[in-house]
């Protein structure tokens, strides 16, 4: 028959649960909480959009206007069209990731003019698409904290492609 525990710790010994078991029972319960379904609804109880459905609206159209951004640098700097068609594939891309609607094509140098608000030099165009990529970097980080799981993912991962982007304008170019 086999001796029932003490009911009291040994000396040295502190009463209650050990760290392991408390360790083991911290990690389990961060488990579930992120296995957990998320209710990721489109309209609060009043009926206006989510938090989730507005920051998706706005980085798909972020991602829109960056386009956008891409195609005046292009249009202006024919030169860089190789350089910068890729990374502008990217971001519609994440438009479409975003739930936006895919932007026009790039124009062709052939029937692209200028507009008035290109950039002076190719240099001053890879530092604005630089710029407007670290202004979304930051956005999307902050939002990862107000979204639910999977467009916090969604967020996180563009903003790391943005992160990227950045180096490849900035330092990729020296």
């Amino acid at each position: 028959m086999p001796f029932p525990p003490p009911s009291r710790p040994p000396l040295g010994v502190p009463a209650g649960p050990r760290r392991r078991t408390l360790l083991a029972s911290a990690a389990g319960a961060a488990l579930l909480v992120g296995c957990t379904s998320e209710s990721d609804t489109t309209a609060t109880s009043s009926g206006s959009p989510s938090v989730a459905e507005r920051t998706r609206a706005r980085a798909a159209s972020d991602s829109t206007g960056l386009v956008r951004q891409y195609d005046t640098a292009i249009a202006a700097f024919p030169a860089l069209a190789e350089r910068l068609s890729e990374l502008r594939a990217e971001a519609v891309r994440h438009a479409e990731a975003f739930g936006g609607a895919e932007p026009t094509p790039a124009p062709t140098s052939a029937s692209a003019s200028p507009s008035a608000s290109a950039p002076p030099t190719e240099q001053d165009a890879l530092a604005g698409l630089a710029a407007a990529e670290r202004t979304l970097v930051d956005r999307r980080t902050k939002a990862l904290l107000e979204v639910p799981g999977e467009l916090a993912r969604l967020l996180a991962s563009v903003a790391a492609a943005g992160a990227a982007h950045v180096y490849l304008l900035t330092e990729g170019a020296k």
